[in-house]
């Protein structure tokens, strides 16, 4: 059974729903942590609804945030433990996005996901599983989970935009060309941008190109 997740919503400036951006929060926060992105990125996307959903766990690593699985080098967790948390929250943020199509009445291809941290690790691993394919796909400070699976369990391609700090003490730098390289090998329109000399976080070099990223690919209202 799939849990229902809690999520903050802005909706487009326009007053008609083109499209929509869903925002994945990383290990140990929430989604108003980056449901404040669509502030900048709206005015450029006035056709856009912003959704942003808290991940179903309490964070084992932080009682105040949230976690879409268990860490087990932050958190002692086992491997067990932190495999079957993906395969269930896969499962809940599978429903979520559907549930949010559905209520926009929008078709996957005016979706696009932007995931920091865990939340690109949820969304580089649920979303090629999906049949059919978003718009895209903006992936910062991440890295992908069981690349080795990817080509042969990838049901859809969207492109991919990679982006992360040189200076990154939380996710090694070294996991986005690890990631590039894996998406690029089973077939993803696969983009790259570097954060230069910024740490665990989104730079606003890094944002503008996100944005233009997601202005050639999610339809005007």
């Amino acid at each position: 059974m799939t849990r229902e997740l809690k999520f903050g919503r802005k909706p487009a400036r326009s007053g008609k729903a083109g499209s929509l951006v869903v925002f994945l929060h990383g290990y140990g926060a929430d989604g108003a942590d980056l449901l404040g992105l669509a502030d900048p990125l709206a005015p450029h996307l006035p056709g856009t609804v912003f959704v942003a959903p808290d991940a179903p766990e309490p964070c084992a690593g932080n009682p105040f945030g949230r976690q879409w699985f268990p860490i087990p080098w932050l958190d002692g967790s086992s491997e067990v433990a932190a495999a079957e948390g993906l395969r269930a929250s896969s499962e809940d943020l599978n429903a979520f996005l559907d549930a949010r199509l559905a209520e926009e009445g929008l078709t996957p291809d005016r979706l696009a996901v932007v995931g920091f941290s865990q939340g690109t690790m949820m969304a580089l691993h649920v979303l090629p599983r999906r049949p059919a394919p978003v718009a895209g796909i903006v992936a910062f400070s991440g890295r992908l989970l069981q690349p080795e699976r990817l080509a042969a369990e990838a049901m859809s391609r969207p492109p991919v935009l990679l982006l992360h700090g040189d200076q990154d003490p939380m996710v090694p730098f070294a996991d986005m060309g690890l990631a590039g390289q894996a998406l690029t090998d089973a077939g993803f329109e696969t983009y790259g941008h570097v954060m230069k000399g910024t740490g665990h976080g989104i730079a606003p070099d890094g944002l503008s190109v996100a944005l233009a990223f997601l202005s050639e690919r999610l339809p005007a209202a």
